[in-house]
């Protein structure tokens, strides 16, 4: 019998055939797609004829069709869908994968036919995209370690595959804490919580299977709850047991796995020539060096930790004023954040909320997108892995363009987090094929289902990693969609949050859940004028967490993270009330895998460019000033990694910015 996961799919756009894959497909399908692409990848590295860009590097982008498949499948459902079977399968993939891939990467008579090309490239008529492919191609087997030999050649096998396994165990844990701690609320628990948080913690205790309502580790519960329960023991104790991700001891502690890593990270960059971590990462990067990104982040937390401690000296008056003696705490500061807000701005979040429907806010997005783009959704009935996962076909003027995929409601079986991939990139060669994407959120259910400012500037965010995917226009699977250096990636999903903040984009979307009624306009100037509040604390948590990250990758990885995490923020200032927005044990961007090692601060440099991206459609016709919007998809949002990121920026910008315009964005400074 043909596995499902490899045979052909005739679902609505190729789309995977969920409904027919069983957790027992994954395993046999693996296993076969890594032999299919070895026997490819054989037949290229032995091939007798001299190396051609067509029957090297384009051979190589067209191997391997049968394990993409099978991957995007597994990962994805992996992620936002996960059980006891598929935690296995991971821990058992983790190192096979490892291993296929370094197995490729060191293929010395493979990597001879790139670097022949490679010191071929000026004689080769390449257009300018296969050019950039060529380089990207060159350049990833040199930064694997193909260019090593005996000893070291052998180590760094081993180094990748024990980081594969490593990363694997600590988003487990992560998840199993995450999964497995609730705190019961009693009825009398719940007075002074507004409607939407004790219906979301009633929804959670169902799901648990709970008798009551219950408060979880999914922040979209822990934060509402923090922010508005009156009882400052209960805030404690869920503050305390957040904080303790990934450190609780036993099986599921993270502290262990991250001091291997950086240890490992280490010895992998010292292998390949560099003197740290941070120097082979960012080599790639649009800050190319430590220096730079240590610089930009000091110039930010100047100004925030400034503002945070001034804002602490408020919460902690207004603490006192409620006969509380000593000093503010971290489960102190979102309550009384809260209830200052509600004084300064006159706005409740609990009277906010129901203006911030879910289904309201995706259908801004598709506005926003439409009026921009001149992007169409239709809703598609097909099967997929879970039954709160939505479809839509993407179409431009009655072209097929896409098919995106929303799963938003958080769940025991859903990592943490949000975030966007692609279950098949745009391409042209060796077919053209059109993407599937998927935004990945984790809002608290309801009926309907409410979402706060922020969860709302998540649904736009992830949303614009969407549109990077979908609106990409270029030959090669290597380069589309988001595959760009890692401090560009999040420029289009931080740009595309600004339209949240369009007045005429909450007039129109943001509209009573019982009523209907719009927004009103003293409510709606109330939003915008309390966008930056609290930004001293938001930016300090941030920072925090990017100057720990750097730390670690700088120079010699710590024996004892966890100490050297508090050096860090002792040489900082930190301060007592707030909390790094993620400690090492559960700081899943760094130690899940390579991909923000080194980049956390890749948030904050996109930033930098995102408010001045945005300025420039209000230096011209507005928010949805069609040329801008034109050329924000020719050089950036269709271009995928085609080019240095810094060239499609100056393409599309004609300069590059400082960084004051994010520190007037937050409203750090003055405008």
């Amino acid at each position: 019998m043909t596995n499902p996961i490899l045979s052909d799919w005739t679902t609505p756009f190729e789309i995977a055939p969920f409904a027919d894959i069983s957790d027992d497909d994954f395993a046999p399908a693996l296993d076969q797609a890594m032999q299919a692409h070895n026997a490819q990848i054989d037949t290229i590295a032995e091939n007798p004829q001299p190396p051609t860009f067509a029957n090297t590097v384009e051979a190589l982008e067209a191997a391997g069709e049968q394990l993409d498949k099978v991957l995007s499948v597994f990962f994805t459902i992996a992620g936002a869908d996960s059980n006891a079977k598929r935690e296995e399968l991971q821990r058992a993939f983790s190192p096979k994968l490892s291993a296929h891939f370094s197995g490729i990467s060191s293929n010395k008579a493979l990597f001879q036919r790139v670097a022949d090309l490679w010191d071929q490239r000026d004689e080769l008529e390449l257009s300018d995209e296969q050019a950039r492919v060529l380089m990207l191609t060159h350049r990833g087997f040199v930064r694997a370690g193909a260019a090593l030999q005996g000893d070291d050649d052998a180590r760094m096998q081993d180094i990748k595959s024990r980081l594969a396994s490593l990363g694997t165990s600590f988003t487990q844990n992560l998840l199993a804490d995450e999964r497995d701690w609730y705190m019961d609320l009693s009825e009398d628990d719940l007075q002074g919580l507004p409607d939407f948080v004790t219906d979301a913690a009633r929804a959670a205790g169902q799901e648990k299977g709970a008798d009551g309502a219950i408060v979880t580790l999914s922040r979209s519960l822990i934060v509402p709850f923090l922010q508005f329960s009156p009882r400052r023991d209960l805030r404690e104790k869920a503050y305390r047991a957040w904080a303790a991700r990934g450190a609780n001891g036993g099986e599921t502690d993270n502290r262990a796995i991250a001091a291997e890593i950086l240890a490992l990270r280490q010895e992998r960059a010292k292998l390949l020539g560099y003197e740290s971590f941070a120097e082979y990462k960012l080599e790639t990067e649009m800050a190319r060096s430590p220096d730079r990104v240590h610089d930009l982040l000091m110039q930010v937390w100047g100004p925030a930790k400034s503002r945070a401690d001034a804002d602490a000296a408020l919460l902690t008056q207004m603490m006192q004023d409620d006969g509380i003696n000593g000093p503010l705490e971290a489960w102190d500061w979102r309550y009384y954040a809260e209830k200052r807000r509600k004084a300064e701005h006159d706005l409740d979040e609990a009277v906010l909320k129901p203006y911030l429907q879910l289904d309201r806010m995706i259908d801004a997005s598709f506005a926003c997108a439409n009026r921009l783009f001149g992007l169409e959704f239709a809703p598609l009935d097909v099967p997929l892995y879970h039954s709160d996962c939505r479809a839509w076909e993407v179409t431009r003027n009655g072209r097929h363009v896409a098919v995106f995929i929303g799963d938003y409601f958080a769940r025991g079986s859903k990592r943490s987090g949000a975030w966007c991939s692609a279950m098949r990139a745009q391409a042209k060669f060796p077919k053209e094929q059109a993407p599937v994407v998927i935004n990945v959120c984790n809002f608290a259910k309801g009926d309907p289902a409410l979402l706060s400012y922020d969860d709302a500037r998540t649904l736009f965010h992830e949303f614009g990693h969407a549109l990077h995917q979908m609106l990409s226009n270029v030959t090669y699977e290597s380069i589309s969609g988001t595959s760009v250096a890692r401090d560009f990636v999040e420029l289009p999903s931080q740009l595309y949050e600004h339209w949240l903040e369009v007045p005429e984009v909450l007039a129109e979307f943001a509209t009573h859940a019982e009523t209907g009624k719009p927004m009103p306009q003293e409510m709606l100037d109330k939003v915008l004028k309390a966008a930056n509040f609290d930004q001293g604390f938001q930016t300090v948590e941030y920072v925090a967490s990017a100057l720990v990250d750097l730390a670690f990758h700088e120079g010699d990885a710590p024996a004892d993270p966890m100490a050297k995490q508090t050096e860090v923020l002792a040489e900082i200032g930190m301060p007592q009330a707030i909390g790094m927005r993620h400690a090492t044990p559960h700081f899943a961007h760094v130690f899940a895998g390579d991909g923000y090692s080194s980049g956390y601060y890749s948030y904050m440099w996109s930033e930098v460019m995102d408010a001045d991206a945005f300025a420039a459609f209000e230096e011209a016709g507005g928010a949805f000033d069609p040329e801008r919007a034109k050329a924000l998809e020719e050089n950036i949002l269709s271009t995928g990694g085609s080019r240095e990121a810094e060239d499609l920026y100056l393409a599309f910008r004609g300069r590059l910015p400082g960084v004051e315009a994010l520190l007037k964005g937050r409203g750090l400074i003055a405008a």
